[in-house]
């Protein structure tokens, strides 16, 4: 099957089913107009249980006056129906097997060139098909017809004041409770100018929202080269600062050849416990032992027991494995009486080694 065809069926399909979400939206509210006398009464309400209206009047439109604003407005937010009068009227009567009810439409269609007194191109019609009280296996069909040029002329009426019709009703007088039978409905009609417009705003849609996803996809895509550009620029330019470290702080590293002095250069150069707890037992003094010793990256925090604890800052500070040693936490007493415990922190420095020449 070609593309546009089968596009063309599926915005058809998705305007059908636009228009019949907004009928069942305006059904919710009823605006029922019957024509009395030389002027249409318009009443409003809801559809009851029994599926019939319960109706008020709010309005009567005199032959060829012009419909208020107010009323225009409530017939855009509700479904419109037009009841017909008996006067314009035919019903007739069939029976037709129980087992045929789903074909009933089509049953009723084909004979209504023999029921109507109207060509079968000059009327509306609509049916109620109920089973009959004497013998179950049968379906007592009510079929009720009127003129095309009775229901147009009403409608051209009303369209003249201001007022577009939805639906054509009549009543079926010999059943209760009198629901409505739609003669004639513009959603079913086909109408080519409802449905045109329909798949218009349809495909006026589609195209935005294809125009808005491309739109989203092209900014991601902009957006995620640009998060990788400054990815790369970033790996770059960490790249070219590990160099620079290395060259300042490592370069007996880079230099040497041996294994296993660039192995030992690297144990030097590197923060280790066991390297920063021999540094501390030559710094410190005999008076001052550690109990705790945590290490987090190349900040160490040491605790411990001395006679007198400022006096260990100044030592750690002129040594070459620690900078900005300070307590971080109180110095108290210890419970001996005569000691005190110290909690310093500090960073560790890597060891510059000699570069070979």
């Amino acid at each position: 099957m070609r593309v546009d065809l089968l596009l063309q069926r599926w915005i058809d399909t998705l305007a059908a089913l636009v228009l019949s979400l907004l009928d069942a939206w305006r059904s919710r509210r009823v605006l029922a107009i019957a024509r009395e006398k030389d002027s249409f009464v318009v009443r409003e309400g809801a559809p009851s249980e029994s599926g019939d209206v319960d109706t008020a009047v709010v309005a009567k439109l005199a032959k060829g006056a012009p419909a208020s604003a107010g009323l225009i407005r409530h017939a855009r937010q509700r479904l419109v129906t037009l009841e017909l009068s008996e006067d314009d009227i035919v019903r007739q009567r069939i029976t037709v097997p129980v087992r045929a009810r789903d074909f009933l439409a089509g049953i009723v269609r084909n004979q209504i060139d023999r029921l109507s007194p109207w060509p079968g191109d000059q009327v509306f019609h609509g049916f109620t098909a109920t089973t009959d009280r004497d013998d179950h296996d049968v379906l007592d069909v009510g079929v009720l017809m009127a003129s095309r040029s009775t229901v147009d002329a009403a409608r051209a009426e009303l369209a003249a004041a201001g007022v577009t019709i939805d639906r054509v009703v009549a009543r079926e007088q010999t059943r209760e409770p009198r629901q409505p039978v739609v003669l004639w409905s513009r959603l079913d009609s086909g109408s080519d100018v409802v449905r045109a417009g329909m798949r218009r705003n349809v495909a006026v849609t589609l195209i935005a929202l294809f125009a808005v996803a491309s739109a989203l996809t092209a900014w991601a895509q902009i957006s995620a080269a640009a998060i990788r550009t400054d990815s790369e620029e970033a790996a770059a330019r960490s790249g070219i600062l590990q160099r620079q470290f290395l060259q300042s702080h490592g370069g007996a590293l880079t230099t040497s050849r041996d294994p296993f002095e660039r192995a030992w250069i690297l144990k030097a150069t590197s923060a280790s416990s066991v390297m920063i707890l021999e540094a501390l037992s030559r710094i410190l003094p005999d008076t001052a032992f550690v109990t705790e010793l945590s290490l987090q990256n190349a900040t160490v925090r040491i605790v411990g027991m001395t006679n007198d604890a400022p006096s260990l800052i100044e030592p750690l500070e002129k040594s070459a494995q620690f900078a900005d040693v300070h307590f971080f936490a109180p110095t108290t007493r210890a419970g001996d009486g005569t000691s005190f415990v110290f909690h310093i922190e500090g960073r560790v420095t890597p060891v510059s080694l000699p570069t070979e020449k």
